[in-house]
């Protein structure tokens, strides 16, 4: 959809904002109920129903496009609702994994599972540029629908087993969604994660809102090469995936959280030092993109899975909500931000300001005791003292 806007619709760094923020302000509307409804519910059916939502709302796109009524607030309105249906799937994803497999192996589920995500925007950007340079671009919407569609099916066939709380056994929703945040707000680990990941939430959506006009637009690079380099930049998320558990049985998942921080968070000055140096803007946009998405990945998956660990599973979706309530909640404030920034001191600034704030991130797991540890506490842990230091 950010290509659709700047290229076809020609929204200005405001419009994009409003885009952005259309997309990422469901978890501050719907995140917190979600996360409990979710503890009630199937988490499977839920995310097969948040798969065909997303594939009807966006197939509307291509569809007013062909009659030419296609226009940026038709993006918003559907960036909106693709917003709400992906909160109840992400909450679900990141909740259903336990249910499938034992804790020993869910840093190896996660690592599987977004290698799988990263495997798919390898190819699909340099696929979205090449079928941008034979259709236009609402028509090449119609693969995502596909995708969901396809997502839809696959969760279908899964046999999970899982078990629902009795409805006896449920309380009013507000008391279960406070539970869920009493126990993130009382666990040390779990608040260091929120605020690293929300200051760089908040600093990569100033970035990355802004990066489709600072290349597309400033640099005056076809959407076929954005697409290449995007792909390429998946390739470190791929790595990333795929290292993930490695790096952490290897350095410890302490370290390995603590440096990914600082890397993802010092690499992002590349992007907008391409706009400085446009010379060298390709080696500096692919370094970039490469960098900053293999240690995203390695600090993903070695937090989420020592999230998912510590967490009682009856309280997972709860928990996975009221964390991404908070971090994904800053998300349409930068995305705003980033308008408000881009419109009064140009993109290239707002870009720098989103760096900043991003290095922000660092000291939550710099200046802690989990910077040492191999083994970061689990339930088990925490109930026998066993958490060993590096």
């Amino acid at each position: 959809m950010p290509i659709i806007a700047v290229t076809t619709l020609h929204a200005t760094d405001a419009q994009m904002g409003y885009l952005n923020a259309a997309q990422t302000a469901a978890f501050l509307v719907v995140g917190l109920p979600a996360g409990a409804w979710l503890d009630r519910l199937r988490k499977r059916r839920v995310m097969i129903m948040a798969d065909v939502v997303r594939a009807a709302a966006v197939a509307t796109l291509p569809l007013l496009a062909v009659f030419g009524h296609l226009e940026i607030w038709h993006l918003i309105v559907v960036g909106a609702v693709v917003g709400v249906a992906t909160v109840f799937f992400d909450v679900g994803y990141q909740s259903f994994v336990p249910v499938l497999v034992s804790d020993e192996h869910i840093g190896d589920a996660n690592g599987v599972l977004e290698a799988t995500a990263q495997t798919m925007r390898l190819g699909g950007p340099a696929a979205a540029g090449l079928l941008l340079s034979v259709f236009s671009a609402p028509l090449v919407l119609f693969t995502n629908v596909a995708g969901f569609l396809v997502s839809a099916v696959a969760l279908a066939s899964i046999n999970d087993g899982e078990v629902v709380r009795p409805k006896e056994q449920r309380r009013h929703l507000f008391v279960e969604i406070a539970e869920g945040l009493r126990f993130v707000a009382s666990d040390d680990l779990l608040r260091r994660i929120v605020a690293t990941v929300a200051l760089s939430n908040l600093g990569s959506i100033i970035i990355f809102t802004l990066l489709p006009i600072a290349v597309l637009r400033i640099l005056g690079v076809e959407p076929a090469v954005y697409g290449v380099i995007l792909s390429i930049g998946a390739v470190g998320g791929l790595l990333g995936s795929l290292y993930a558990t490695r790096i952490a049985r290897w350095i410890g998942e302490g370290p390995a959280i603590t440096w990914s921080t600082v890397v993802f968070a010092l690499s992002a000055v590349m992007l907008p030092l391409a706009l400085a140096i446009p010379e060298a803007s390709t080696i500096l946009l692919v370094v970039g993109e490469v960098t900053f998405g293999f240690t995203v990945l390695v600090f993903n998956i070695v937090q989420v899975t020592a999230r998912q660990r510590l967490c009682p599973k009856p309280l997972l979706g709860r928990m996975n909500a009221s964390i991404r309530t908070v971090v994904w909640g800053v998300m349409p404030i930068g995305a705003l931000l980033s308008g408000v920034l881009g419109t009064a001191f140009g993109t290239a600034s707002a870009m720098w300001v989103g760096v900043a704030v991003g290095v922000l991130a660092i000291p939550p797991f710099l200046f802690s005791r989990f910077r040492t540890l191999r083994v970061l506490p689990t339930r088990h842990d925490e109930a026998e003292g066993t958490t060993s230091f590096a």
